[in-house]
């Protein structure tokens, strides 16, 4: 017998959240991370600072741990202040493409697919280490176990389950993900394909005194001939792109002087760094696994696919797969899945990943230091300026132009549920926070209630009158707050999803 379910290696915001996720469904769940306990600058604000989109902050909206999420990011807006609206107001930040910011204003909220308004803001930026101080806490009260200073030497399958070897000690487990970043050890051990591009630049960042920071102005990326560089909010807190084909030896730490002649050079001033405290190097390699899954063993975030950092899509991208994952993982260890269901995962995610691969990699391409690529981002620009434009973009960096391929008629399957509101004050967010999935009838007999008989302990069966039910008659959402089914009064067709997704009945 194995003395895991699930064994996860890495403890960053996707390892965590998907532990979370695991082990509300009551598996058994330990945490594998190889570095030591303690907090690191580059977890902390400034240099750990990220940006969660709109789908990411829904997803522990929906688990119950915005209130938290909201005060360890220092947020003193108040996310209600929307829940009396008919329709969802614009978002007060929409983020930006190789630079070029997005107008809010400028979006058409009546095109986005099926909004509607949520105590979830579009955008929240804050720390890794504090988003991992809300997935530890939570972690802690589902009673998962987390060992530091556990690095993965060795793992090995068979059809009973896997080995795991951290530092001395071997451990066992129905299955084991990989979500240990982009040098993962675990799918380098398990065998898994990693293909895609080789960079075009060496990116670096910095905390640094600057003695002469006028000479490089202010503002969001800035584009030069020779490369692209970017002044933080914090001051000293500096960002470059060389395009020097990745050529700087990342297993080398950046000097001062590396890095003021990297500086001068991208910026065409003569600038000068007096002392630098902290730096790091990275590229655009926009790389990611042939499949997500090889037999007992999974990966997700950052040890599936890799890409540059421009418009901060990597920590979304990674969550994104640690809320998919999770609750099939979970009915797949405890035997209640219909065939297949974890085979879903790669089927779902991989093309997502691909895309947003492609998404960085447009980016780069359009801040090459050559006249082609001036040229294109100057019609980019003039597109994104527009209605449409800006429209398109924020759906892109929001997380809303997701959609899975589930089949069905009725354009809401396959997206993220938007958070439908009864006028009894319930949210669907409010339902989903056990880890069922829920149906929702909107209809005044509660016709969906004896269809939904028999699968209680999977899906929450709740009905009442919407405030906006988006023309729909009821609606099926799975765990992770995807439509499986939408419709009016077709009862088979809501079996036939149910079975698809959570077995026969009970």
């Amino acid at each position: 017998m194995n003395e895991f379910d699930v064994v996860i290696v890495g403890a960053g915001p996707v390892g965590l959240f998907l532990a979370c996720e695991v082990a509300l469904a009551g598996c058994a769940v330990l945490v594998l991370e190889r570095e030591p306990e303690q907090l690191s600058p580059w977890r902390a604000e400034p240099l750990g600072m990220r940006g969660l989109n709109a789908a990411s902050v829904e997803a522990f909206h929906r688990r119950g741990m915005l209130p938290s999420l909201l005060t360890a990011s220092g947020a003193h807006d108040d996310p209600g202040a929307s829940l009396d609206l008919d329709e969802p107001a614009s978002p007060r930040f929409a983020g930006h493409f190789a630079g070029m910011m997005l107008d809010p204003a400028g979006i058409d909220v009546a095109a986005l697919p099926f909004r509607l308004p949520s105590p979830a803001p579009d955008f929240l930026f804050i720390s890794l280490d504090a988003i991992e101080t809300v997935l530890r806490e939570r972690a802690a009260k589902l009673g998962v176990q987390i060992r530091h200073g556990s690095a993965v030497s060795a793992l090995a399958q068979d059809e009973d389950g896997v080995v795991v070897r951290a530092g001395a000690r071997e451990y066992t487990a129905d299955r084991v993900v990989g979500c240990d970043g982009g040098r993962s050890a675990v799918r380098r051990l398990a065998g898994f394909e990693f293909v895609g591009t080789e960079p075009q630049f060496t990116g670096y960042v910095a905390l640094a005194t600057i003695a002469d920071p006028e000479k490089l102005g202010t503002g969001m990326i800035t584009p030069t001939p020779m490369g692209a560089y970017l002044r933080m909010p914090t001051e000293g807190h500096i960002a470059m792109m060389d395009f020097d084909g990745g050529a700087f030896d990342r297993t080398r730490q950046p000097t001062r002087e590396h890095l003021q002649a990297v500086l001068r050079r991208v910026s065409g001033t003569d600038v000068t760094l007096s002392e630098v405290h902290l730096a790091s190097s990275f590229t655009d390699r926009a790389m990611q696994t042939t499949t997500y899954r090889r037999g007992r063993v999974l990966l997700a975030g950052d040890a599936a696919h890799i890409h540059s950092p421009l418009g901060g899509q990597g920590l979304n991208l990674g969550i994104g797969d640690a809320v998919n994952l999770g609750w099939k993982l979970a009915a797949t260890v405890q035997g209640s899945a219909p065939d297949g269901l974890l085979d879903t995962y790669t089927r779902e995610r991989h093309p997502i990943g691909a895309k947003v691969l492609d998404w960085s990699r447009a980016q780069v391409e359009v801040m090459r230091p050559d006249p082609h690529a001036r040229a294109i981002r100057a019609v980019v620009g003039d597109l994104l300026a527009t209605g449409a434009g800006a429209t398109y973009g924020f759906e892109r960096i929001s997380g809303s132009w997701i959609r899975y391929d589930l089949g069905g008629e009725h354009p809401l399957i396959g997206r993220n549920a938007p958070d439908f509101h009864l006028t009894d004050g319930t949210r669907l967010s409010d339902l989903l926070q056990d880890g069922r999935g829920v149906a929702l009838d909107f209809s005044t007999d509660q016709y969906l209630r004896e269809a939904a008989s028999g699968w209680e302990s999977r899906i929450r069966y709740a009905a009442g009158a919407a405030r906006n039910d988006l023309g729909c008659g009821a609606v099926l959402i799975r765990p992770d707050g995807t439509v499986a089914w939408a419709g009016d009064r077709d009862t088979d067709a809501f079996e036939r999803a149910a079975t698809r997704w959570f077995g026969s009945r009970a």
